[in-house]
């Protein structure tokens, strides 16, 4: 898995990497005497019941967490790695054995279990020597045989310029079912961008893109806090040296200064702490280069504060919450920087409480507050959560519960992330090589998720800047390509509304198999699973036009035409019933129901006098009828008489689709009720207006009605006309 396994002892030219500022105490015991260890290797394997001395200090990292670990297993790996890569060198002169072991201390001291070190010793065996996965398998077993094919890379002889992302893609997919592969693989990449400084410069750089675009993401995305970080400095080293050069000036000048205003701080926290009888451990926490450099930028001019963050680890989660009103009654706290990631963690898993308090100079002090556990798992993410194929707490011996979902659609065994699960649908239905590489680098570049909640109370984790069109395609697949709108909270929303944090999305689904996408759900489509399953649609529906026509989009064309209206019954103009008793309480005037809204029987209804002495029967709440109030008119009362048959003006609202006027036909029809007229207006930004006048046999029908209407594919309302009268 080396970037810089040789078999020759002489490296070539090289150019040193700039170095980071000393590492906090758990790395740098990652940063052993590579070479006193290679000299513990050269020395071979020892008594078959004694460890040998050069994994005592991954034994002892290891035992720090799990003080009852059989050793045996890593004794029989060290064995095998060591005889196997007897011989190999890596270009920085050390023998090859020192990166393993190197990879697997890394991951000894973030507290992976003992698989997975297991595994680790071993994960460039299968690759740069002659030992198989067979043996692997029959050695250790299913489990490791599994880790080590996960990061074993593709053969260059077989996949050329495609080996690469052909790789990832493999690990991803063995991630999927095993998040140990990817804890490995980021692992190996940290040791090997420590000793980058053996490759040519141009080498180093593509290595360094690439740990940029796709391996630091994923430790993000998995919660690794730990090599994240040293990933970001050793990157930044390498691909912006003159700014990572200022920035290590900038945090030595601040070292030199001997004025350490966060050292005062962190004793006034732990005094108010002690006073308020809460148990608690109080450190600082320095910035690591990326982190110094990004706050320079936003802030300018640095100040002691700045190049460091308060930890406060305490017991309990409810001593967090004690903590923090501490803070914020005995300092000026600074209430924009309070984040409560307790009560809501991130979708790494990550918890504590954000918050930021001030001295009287004015300087801020961040604080972070978390329990033991928590700090744990901040910064060791999924290796610090084990073996993921062990039976969770709670579930029963058959495993039963072990794969539970979430109300929020993640899945309830935090090692199988439902991003990941994501990531991998749409990996699939990428087969071309350049597509998915390109995709997964935009996809990891997407660092911050929002969470909207479905219609039926589920909920879809997506990337912040998402839209209507990746919320369908997220919970429908390519059935989305017949989503025909969206109501965002409750609201019309175009399917290009882009979606924010806590949103309520309810998709409006048409019933036409043979439904497709819109070119135009592109410059919508945020997500790779949206792009991906549009383009695959666009590109089928072009394959399948004859040669020399040009696809055309979907697009509802009877929706832009106007049904002539049908030949009025012999009726008197202004009434809208035919048979209908409408009677007048205090004279006997012929009583005619207003055309601006249509009441029918059942509806509370007010007369008006109008020209020609009749009367014109309103619904009580029509705006003509609450303008005639307010202009002084007086009402006559009026109320219904024996009915036989009533004329209605309905409205639809829908979406636009291909043969929606003619379903909308069918439904009124199937109700047995005749259509009068029908106007259908032009198309405004995909919606359709629709305005029915119909003839009823019986007024109680109505409401079945109207429900058939909006059961249409595509109708999202129906509701009796309400236009001003003429």
């Amino acid at each position: 898995m080396s970037a810089e396994a040789t078999n020759a002892a002489t490296p070539g030219a090289v150019t040193p990497v700039p170095q980071s500022p000393p590492a906090p105490r758990r790395r740098s015991r990652s940063r052993l005497d590579l070479r006193r260890l290679g000299r513990a290797a050269l020395l071979g394997p020892t008594g078959r019941d004694r460890l040998p001395d050069a994994i005592s200090h991954v034994a002892e990292a290891h035992r720090a967490h799990f003080p009852d670990a059989d050793l045996e297993p890593l004794r029989r790996a060290y064995v095998l790695a060591e005889s196997s890569h007897r011989g190999q060198m890596r270009k920085s002169g050390e023998p090859y054995i020192t990166h393993p072991l190197a990879v697997t201390l890394i991951l000894a001291e973030l507290g992976a279990e003992t698989t997975t070190l297991t595994a680790s010793l071993l994960h460039d065996t299968v690759e740069d020597t002659a030992v198989t996965l067979e043996q692997v398998r029959n050695g250790f077993g299913e489990e490791v045989s599994y880790l080590v094919d996960g990061v074993t890379k593709l053969e260059k002889v077989d996949y050329g310029a495609a080996a690469e992302p052909e790789t990832f893609r493999k690990m991803l997919v063995a991630t999927g079912n095993d998040v140990r592969v990817m804890s490995i693989k980021l692992a190996d990449r940290l040791h090997n961008m420590r000793t980058l400084g053996v490759m040519r410069r141009e080498k180093q750089e593509r290595i360094a893109r690439v740990t940029h675009e796709v391996l630091i993401p994923l430790a993000e995305r998995l919660g690794v806090q730990v090599l994240k970080t040293e990933l970001e400095d050793l990157v930044f080293a390498v691909l912006h040296p003159e700014e990572h050069r200022h920035t290590q000036e900038l945090i030595s000048g601040n070292t030199a200064s001997g004025d350490d205003p966060l050292a005062e701080m962190a004793e006034s926290v732990r005094a108010v702490l002690r006073e308020a009888d809460i148990a608690a451990e109080v450190v600082i926490r320095p910035r690591h280069s990326v982190s110094v450099h990004r706050v320079s930028r936003k802030r300018g001019q640095l100040r002691g504060t700045d190049f460091g963050r308060l930890l406060v680890l305490v017991n309990e989660d409810a001593d967090c919450y004690g903590v923090l009103g501490e803070l914020h009654t005995c300092f000026t706290p600074v209430v924009s920087e309070f984040k409560d990631f307790i009560a809501v963690p991130k979708f790494n898993l990550y918890q504590s409480l954000h918050t930021a308090v001030a001295r009287e100079d004015g300087q801020v002090a961040e604080v972070l507050i978390r329990t033991h556990r928590m700090h744990k798992v901040a910064e060791a993410g999924v290796i610090a959560l084990g073996n993921p194929h062990l039976t969770p707490p709670g579930a029963d011996e058959q495993g039963e519960g072990a794969e539970r979902e979430r109300p929020d659609g993640e899945r309830a065994d935090p090692t199988r992330p439902g991003w990941l699960s994501r990531l991998l649908a749409w990996q699939a239905a990428a087969p071309d090589t350049d597509i998915f590489w390109s995709t997964l680098r935009q996809d990891l570049a997407q660092d911050r998720e929002i969470t909207v909640f479905r219609a039926d109370g589920g909920a879809l984790g997506l990337p912040e800047g998402s839209t209507c069109v990746d919320a369908a395609y997220a919970q429908y697949g390519e059935d989305a390509h017949s989503c025909i709108g969206a109501r965002v909270n409750g609201r019309l929303a175009a399917l290009g509304t882009v979606l924010r944090d806590g949103d309520r999305v309810q998709l409006l689904m048409g019933q036409d198999p043979a439904s497709e996408p819109s070119r135009e759900w592109l410059d919508h489509a945020r997500t790779p699973t949206a792009r991906i399953a549009i383009q695959r649609r666009l590109a089928a529906r072009a394959a399948e036009v004859p040669a020399g026509e040009a696809p055309t989009e979907n697009r509802p064309d009877d929706a832009i035409r106007e049904v002539p209206p049908a030949p009025e019954p012999s009726v008197e103009p202004d009434v809208s019933f035919r048979g209908t008793g409408v009677i007048a309480e205090e004279s006997g005037a012929p009583v005619r129901l207003a055309g601006c809204c249509t009441p029918v029987p059942g509806d509370e209804i007010v007369g008006f006098a109008v020209r020609g002495g009749a009367i014109a029967a309103h619904r009580a709440d029509c705006a003509t009828a609450v303008r005639m109030r307010g202009a002084g008119r007086e009402p006559v009362g009026v109320h219904w008489g024996e009915t036989t048959g009533c004329r209605v003006t309905l409205v639809a609202e829908s979406f636009g689709r291909p043969h929606l006027l003619a379903d909308l036909t069918e439904a009124i029809a199937a109700e047995g009720v005749d259509i009068v007229s029908a106007t259908v207006e032009p198309p405004v930004r995909q919606r359709v207006r629709h305005t029915y006048t119909l003839h009823l046999p019986d007024a109680a029908h109505l409401p079945a009605l109207m429900r058939a209407m909006r059961d249409v594919p595509g109708v999202f309302d129906v509701g009796r006309a309400a236009t001003a009268e003429q």
